[in-house]
Protein backbone atom coordinates (compact mmCIF):
# COMPACT_ATOMS: atom_id res chain seq x y z
CA UNK A 1 0.00 0.00 0.00
CA UNK A 2 1.53 3.28 -1.19
CA UNK A 3 0.16 5.62 1.48
CA UNK A 4 3.30 7.78 1.36
CA UNK A 5 2.30 9.78 -1.71
CA UNK A 6 1.69 13.52 -1.92
CA UNK A 7 -1.72 13.24 -3.55
CA UNK A 8 -4.11 16.19 -3.38
CA UNK A 9 -7.46 14.99 -4.67
CA UNK A 10 -9.76 17.82 -3.60
CA UNK A 11 -9.53 21.47 -4.67
CA UNK A 12 -11.51 24.11 -6.55
CA UNK A 13 -10.87 26.53 -9.40
CA UNK A 14 -12.67 29.55 -10.88
CA UNK A 15 -14.84 27.05 -12.74
CA UNK A 16 -16.78 26.72 -9.45
CA UNK A 17 -15.98 28.70 -6.28
CA UNK A 18 -12.19 28.86 -6.25
CA UNK A 19 -10.23 32.00 -7.11
CA UNK A 20 -7.44 30.46 -9.22
CA UNK A 21 -7.50 29.03 -12.73
CA UNK A 22 -6.88 25.32 -13.27
CA UNK A 23 -3.47 26.26 -14.67
CA UNK A 24 -2.53 28.33 -11.61
CA UNK A 25 -3.68 25.53 -9.31
CA UNK A 26 -1.56 23.01 -11.18
CA UNK A 27 1.49 25.24 -10.86
CA UNK A 28 0.81 25.76 -7.15
CA UNK A 29 0.35 22.04 -6.58
CA UNK A 30 3.59 21.22 -8.35
CA UNK A 31 5.47 23.88 -6.35
CA UNK A 32 4.22 22.25 -3.14
CA UNK A 33 5.39 18.79 -4.19
CA UNK A 34 2.08 17.27 -5.28
CA UNK A 35 2.66 14.07 -7.25
CA UNK A 36 -0.96 13.12 -8.03
CA UNK A 37 -3.59 15.83 -8.44
CA UNK A 38 -7.32 16.14 -9.09
CA UNK A 39 -9.43 19.25 -9.68
CA UNK A 40 -12.84 18.70 -8.04
CA UNK A 41 -15.05 21.68 -8.86
CA UNK A 42 -18.57 21.75 -7.44
CA UNK A 43 -21.12 20.04 -9.70
CA UNK A 44 -19.06 20.93 -12.77
CA UNK A 45 -16.48 19.14 -14.90
CA UNK A 46 -15.92 21.92 -17.43
CA UNK A 47 -12.39 22.51 -16.16
CA UNK A 48 -11.19 18.93 -16.51
CA UNK A 49 -9.52 19.19 -19.90
CA UNK A 50 -7.60 22.30 -18.83
CA UNK A 51 -6.61 20.74 -15.52
CA UNK A 52 -5.34 17.53 -17.12
CA UNK A 53 -3.32 19.48 -19.68
CA UNK A 54 -1.89 21.74 -16.96
CA UNK A 55 -0.96 18.74 -14.81
CA UNK A 56 0.86 17.16 -17.75
CA UNK A 57 2.69 20.43 -18.44
CA UNK A 58 3.81 20.50 -14.78
CA UNK A 59 4.90 16.86 -14.81
CA UNK A 60 2.16 15.68 -12.41
CA UNK A 61 -0.04 12.61 -12.60
CA UNK A 62 -3.76 13.45 -12.82
CA UNK A 63 -7.18 12.00 -11.95
CA UNK A 64 -10.45 13.49 -13.20
CA UNK A 65 -12.49 14.92 -10.33
CA UNK A 66 -15.75 16.53 -9.26
CA UNK A 67 -17.54 17.32 -5.98
CA UNK A 68 -21.28 16.68 -6.12
CA UNK A 69 -23.74 18.33 -3.72
CA UNK A 70 -26.16 15.85 -2.15
CA UNK A 71 -29.10 16.25 0.23
CA UNK A 72 -29.04 13.54 2.90
CA UNK A 73 -31.20 13.54 6.06
CA UNK A 74 -31.96 17.22 5.46
CA UNK A 75 -28.30 18.22 5.25
CA UNK A 76 -25.94 18.97 2.39
CA UNK A 77 -23.30 16.28 1.99
CA UNK A 78 -20.53 16.33 -0.62
CA UNK A 79 -19.49 13.32 -2.67
CA UNK A 80 -16.21 13.51 -4.57
CA UNK A 81 -15.90 11.57 -7.81
CA UNK A 82 -12.45 10.48 -9.02
CA UNK A 83 -11.15 8.74 -12.13
CA UNK A 84 -14.36 8.90 -14.20
CA UNK A 85 -14.83 9.44 -17.93
CA UNK A 86 -15.38 13.20 -18.20
CA UNK A 87 -17.25 12.69 -21.49
CA UNK A 88 -19.89 10.42 -19.93
CA UNK A 89 -23.29 11.75 -21.05
CA UNK A 90 -25.28 10.65 -17.98
CA UNK A 91 -22.79 12.26 -15.59
CA UNK A 92 -22.81 15.52 -17.55
CA UNK A 93 -26.62 15.57 -17.63
CA UNK A 94 -26.90 14.85 -13.91
CA UNK A 95 -24.48 17.63 -13.03
CA UNK A 96 -26.33 20.06 -15.29
CA UNK A 97 -29.57 19.21 -13.48
CA UNK A 98 -27.91 19.71 -10.08
CA UNK A 99 -26.54 23.12 -11.12
CA UNK A 100 -29.93 24.22 -12.39
CA UNK A 101 -31.37 25.30 -9.06
CA UNK A 102 -28.51 27.62 -8.09
CA UNK A 103 -29.76 30.67 -9.97
CA UNK A 104 -33.12 30.98 -8.20
CA UNK A 105 -31.49 30.14 -4.89
CA UNK A 106 -29.02 33.01 -5.40
CA UNK A 107 -31.83 35.49 -6.08
CA UNK A 108 -33.64 34.29 -2.94
CA UNK A 109 -30.45 34.71 -0.90
CA UNK A 110 -30.07 38.26 -2.17
CA UNK A 111 -33.68 39.02 -1.24
CA UNK A 112 -33.05 37.78 2.29
CA UNK A 113 -29.94 39.95 2.63
CA UNK A 114 -31.82 42.98 1.29
CA UNK A 115 -34.30 42.65 4.16
CA UNK A 116 -31.47 43.38 6.60
CA UNK A 117 -30.13 46.31 4.59
CA UNK A 118 -27.57 44.60 2.37
CA UNK A 119 -28.56 45.63 -1.14
CA UNK A 120 -27.44 44.50 -4.60
CA UNK A 121 -25.95 41.30 -3.19
CA UNK A 122 -26.83 39.22 -6.24
CA UNK A 123 -25.01 41.55 -8.62
CA UNK A 124 -22.13 41.82 -6.17
CA UNK A 125 -21.79 38.06 -5.80
CA UNK A 126 -21.98 37.57 -9.55
CA UNK A 127 -18.77 39.58 -9.97
CA UNK A 128 -16.92 36.87 -8.05
CA UNK A 129 -18.46 33.94 -9.93
CA UNK A 130 -16.26 32.87 -12.83
CA UNK A 131 -19.08 30.50 -13.85
CA UNK A 132 -22.44 32.25 -13.37
CA UNK A 133 -24.25 28.90 -13.39
CA UNK A 134 -22.40 28.02 -10.19
CA UNK A 135 -23.03 31.14 -8.12
CA UNK A 136 -22.83 30.04 -4.49
CA UNK A 137 -22.72 31.17 -0.87
CA UNK A 138 -18.95 31.58 -1.20
CA UNK A 139 -19.41 34.26 -3.87
CA UNK A 140 -21.88 36.13 -1.63
CA UNK A 141 -19.40 35.86 1.23
CA UNK A 142 -16.64 37.43 -0.88
CA UNK A 143 -18.96 40.31 -1.83
CA UNK A 144 -19.83 40.98 1.82
CA UNK A 145 -16.13 41.07 2.71
CA UNK A 146 -15.38 43.42 -0.21
CA UNK A 147 -18.28 45.64 0.90
CA UNK A 148 -16.92 45.87 4.43
CA UNK A 149 -19.93 44.16 6.01
CA UNK A 150 -17.60 41.52 7.48
CA UNK A 151 -13.85 41.16 7.82
CA UNK A 152 -13.55 37.59 6.49
CA UNK A 153 -15.67 35.00 4.76
CA UNK A 154 -16.00 32.79 7.85
CA UNK A 155 -17.67 35.70 9.63
CA UNK A 156 -20.10 36.12 6.73
CA UNK A 157 -21.16 32.49 6.90
CA UNK A 158 -21.60 32.66 10.66
CA UNK A 159 -23.70 35.84 10.62
CA UNK A 160 -25.59 35.68 7.33
CA UNK A 161 -25.37 32.43 5.36
CA UNK A 162 -26.04 29.50 7.69
CA UNK A 163 -29.41 28.08 8.70
CA UNK A 164 -31.60 30.62 10.49
CA UNK A 165 -29.61 33.61 9.18
CA UNK A 166 -30.93 36.25 6.71
CA UNK A 167 -29.15 35.01 3.59
CA UNK A 168 -29.62 31.29 4.08
CA UNK A 169 -31.79 29.48 1.53
CA UNK A 170 -32.13 25.72 1.64
CA UNK A 171 -31.61 23.93 -1.64
CA UNK A 172 -32.41 20.35 -2.48
CA UNK A 173 -29.49 18.80 -4.32
CA UNK A 174 -29.03 15.39 -5.92
CA UNK A 175 -29.76 12.25 -3.92
CA UNK A 176 -26.93 10.14 -2.55
CA UNK A 177 -27.93 7.35 -4.93
CA UNK A 178 -27.88 9.74 -7.92
CA UNK A 179 -24.39 11.05 -7.17
CA UNK A 180 -22.80 7.67 -6.52
CA UNK A 181 -24.50 6.16 -9.58
CA UNK A 182 -23.41 8.97 -11.93
CA UNK A 183 -19.81 8.60 -10.80
CA UNK A 184 -19.58 4.82 -10.79
CA UNK A 185 -21.41 4.35 -14.10
CA UNK A 186 -18.91 6.80 -15.63
CA UNK A 187 -16.16 4.43 -14.52
CA UNK A 188 -15.07 6.40 -11.45
CA UNK A 189 -14.94 6.04 -7.68
CA UNK A 190 -17.32 7.83 -5.29
CA UNK A 191 -15.73 9.21 -2.10
CA UNK A 192 -17.43 10.82 0.94
CA UNK A 193 -15.84 14.25 1.31
CA UNK A 194 -14.72 15.64 4.72
CA UNK A 195 -17.13 13.52 6.81
CA UNK A 196 -16.35 15.27 10.12
CA UNK A 197 -17.89 18.49 8.82
CA UNK A 198 -21.43 17.14 8.83
CA UNK A 199 -21.80 16.84 12.60
CA UNK A 200 -24.10 13.85 12.23
CA UNK A 201 -25.12 11.77 15.22
CA UNK A 202 -23.65 8.28 15.40
CA UNK A 203 -26.86 6.80 13.97
CA UNK A 204 -27.00 9.35 11.14
CA UNK A 205 -23.38 8.75 10.22
CA UNK A 206 -24.00 5.00 10.23
CA UNK A 207 -26.91 5.59 7.85
CA UNK A 208 -24.74 7.73 5.56
CA UNK A 209 -21.90 5.24 5.31
CA UNK A 210 -24.17 2.21 5.03
CA UNK A 211 -26.33 3.71 2.29
CA UNK A 212 -23.29 5.14 0.49
CA UNK A 213 -21.62 1.73 0.37
CA UNK A 214 -24.88 0.08 -0.62
CA UNK A 215 -25.08 2.30 -3.69
CA UNK A 216 -21.53 1.38 -4.72
CA UNK A 217 -19.47 4.07 -2.97
CA UNK A 218 -15.90 2.97 -2.33
CA UNK A 219 -13.94 5.73 -0.57
CA UNK A 220 -13.81 8.32 2.21
CA UNK A 221 -11.62 11.36 2.76
CA UNK A 222 -9.52 10.59 5.81
CA UNK A 223 -6.92 13.37 5.63
CA UNK A 224 -8.53 16.61 4.48
CA UNK A 225 -8.23 20.33 5.15
CA UNK A 226 -11.06 20.59 7.68
CA UNK A 227 -10.17 17.49 9.71
CA UNK A 228 -8.14 17.61 12.91
CA UNK A 229 -5.31 15.13 13.58
CA UNK A 230 -7.68 13.23 15.87
CA UNK A 231 -10.24 13.06 13.05
CA UNK A 232 -7.59 11.66 10.68
CA UNK A 233 -7.30 8.70 13.02
CA UNK A 234 -11.03 8.45 13.67
CA UNK A 235 -11.91 8.28 9.97
CA UNK A 236 -9.02 5.94 9.29
CA UNK A 237 -10.83 3.59 11.70
CA UNK A 238 -14.10 4.30 9.85
CA UNK A 239 -12.48 3.46 6.50
CA UNK A 240 -11.29 0.14 7.89
CA UNK A 241 -14.66 -0.57 9.54
CA UNK A 242 -16.61 -0.11 6.30
CA UNK A 243 -13.96 -1.50 3.97
CA UNK A 244 -13.50 1.83 2.18
CA UNK A 245 -10.43 3.18 0.43
CA UNK A 246 -8.88 6.32 1.92
CA UNK A 247 -8.47 9.65 0.14
CA UNK A 248 -6.45 12.78 0.86
CA UNK A 249 -7.21 16.35 -0.27
CA UNK A 250 -6.79 19.91 0.95
CA UNK A 251 -10.17 21.30 -0.24
CA UNK A 252 -8.16 24.35 -1.32
CA UNK A 253 -10.19 27.28 -2.70
CA UNK A 254 -8.08 30.42 -2.45
CA UNK A 255 -4.71 31.64 -1.18
CA UNK A 256 -6.51 34.30 0.89
CA UNK A 257 -9.24 32.07 2.34
CA UNK A 258 -8.02 28.49 2.68
CA UNK A 259 -6.39 27.44 5.93
CA UNK A 260 -4.80 24.39 4.30
CA UNK A 261 -2.46 24.88 1.37
CA UNK A 262 -2.44 22.55 -1.62
CA UNK A 263 -0.15 19.57 -1.04
CA UNK A 264 0.72 20.31 2.59
CA UNK A 265 -1.40 17.74 4.43
CA UNK A 266 0.21 14.87 6.36
CA UNK A 267 0.34 11.51 4.63
CA UNK A 268 -2.43 8.97 5.06
CA UNK A 269 -2.19 6.83 8.21
CA UNK A 270 -0.90 3.31 7.64
CA UNK A 271 -2.92 0.13 7.15
CA UNK A 272 -5.33 1.80 4.71
CA UNK A 273 -5.97 1.21 1.02
CA UNK A 274 -5.34 4.54 -0.78
CA UNK A 275 -7.92 5.41 -3.44
CA UNK A 276 -5.15 5.78 -6.01
CA UNK A 277 -4.29 2.09 -5.72
CA UNK A 278 -7.80 1.16 -6.86
CA UNK A 279 -7.72 3.85 -9.57
CA UNK A 280 -4.29 2.99 -10.95
CA UNK A 281 -5.65 2.35 -14.45
CA UNK A 282 -7.52 5.71 -14.45
CA UNK A 283 -4.49 7.89 -13.65
CA UNK A 284 -3.34 10.11 -16.49
CA UNK A 285 0.41 9.79 -16.12
CA UNK A 286 2.82 12.66 -16.52
CA UNK A 287 4.81 12.57 -19.76
CA UNK A 288 8.25 11.04 -19.35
Amino acid sequence: MISILNADLHCHSVVSDGTLTPEALAERAKTNGVELWALTDHDEIGGQQRAAAAAAAQGMHYLTGVEISVTFIGQTVHIVGLGFDADNAALKAGLAQTRGGRGQRAHDMAAGLAKVGINDAYEGALKFAGNHDLISRTHFARFLVESGVCKETNEVFRKYLTEGKPGYVEHRWATLKDAVTWITEAGGMAVIAHPARYKFSANQEFALFTEFKGHGGQGVEVVTGSHTPAEYLSYADTAREYGLAASRGSDFHSPAESHTELGTLPYLPGQLTPVWELLADKIQHAPV
